[in-house]
């Protein structure tokens, strides 16, 4: 993906829900990668005071604040991915603050291999700040098992939100590397480390950055 190059190389890392872009990114970490995390970013704009809290409270009502005064991410989850319409107008709230932090940690980094972990990577265009984009993948069967063994999620809640996002198959389109996480760790350990080996730039420096924001 051509941009203005400088000494880091940014790889876009993206994949549909539960198909193990965390553990991805975990191993890229250990090699040596320092990686955003986007979903904590998410976390970190929705805190109580801030301008995507107070938007998301503005569409989506009282209903979705706890007492405490935070977005009970659960029951929103249950209104977005049960409408395409509220889902597209929380990604509007949330996106663009989402970019805009993300730039700014990639501008304070001093690694040589940055990672922009996020599931609306394509959507929210941040690909255009990347230097490839990899792309994991998983069979629906997989992802449907860890969303209900790891989310606690219902059959039906499951099947909702793989339903909403678009085909894995319109991501690895646009993919320089795909990444198969449908076998055992080890074996997906194994494609990543190929993949880093091809890289072109630096990684034998053996530090491991900090894996989410400073």
């Amino acid at each position: 993906m051509p941009r203005e190059r400088s000494r880091a190389y940014t790889i876009g890392l993206t994949g549909n829900i539960a198909t193990g872009k965390s553990t991805v990114a975990r191993i890229l970490a250990e090699l040596g990668a320092y990686v955003i995390d986007a979903d904590l970013l998410v976390h970190e704009l929705l805190r109580p005071g801030s301008g995507v809290h107070r938007g998301v409270i503005e569409r989506f009502g009282p209903d979705v604040v706890r007492p405490t005064g935070e977005i009970d991410r659960a029951a929103l989850g249950a209104i977005v991915f049960a409408d395409p319409a509220a889902l597209a107008d929380l990604e509007r709230l949330v996106h663009p603050a989402v970019v805009r932090r993300t730039l700014e940690l990639l501008a304070r980094s001093e690694a040589d291999v940055r990672v922009i972990e996020a599931i609306k990577l394509l959507e929210a265009e941040m690909q255009r700040h990347c230097d490839a984009v990899w792309v994991v993948v998983a069979s629906r069967e997989l992802q449907m098992r860890r969303l209900m063994e790891t989310r606690g999620l219902s059959l039906e809640e499951a099947q909702l939100r793989i339903d909403a996002q678009p085909p894995a198959e319109e991501k690895v389109a646009r993919a320089d590397v795909v990444i198969d996480n449908g076998g055992s760790l080890e074996e997906t350990r194994a494609q990543v480390e190929q993949a880093w080996r091809a890289l072109p730039t630096a990684t034998t420096s053996g530090q491991t950055h900090r894996r989410t924001m400073p």
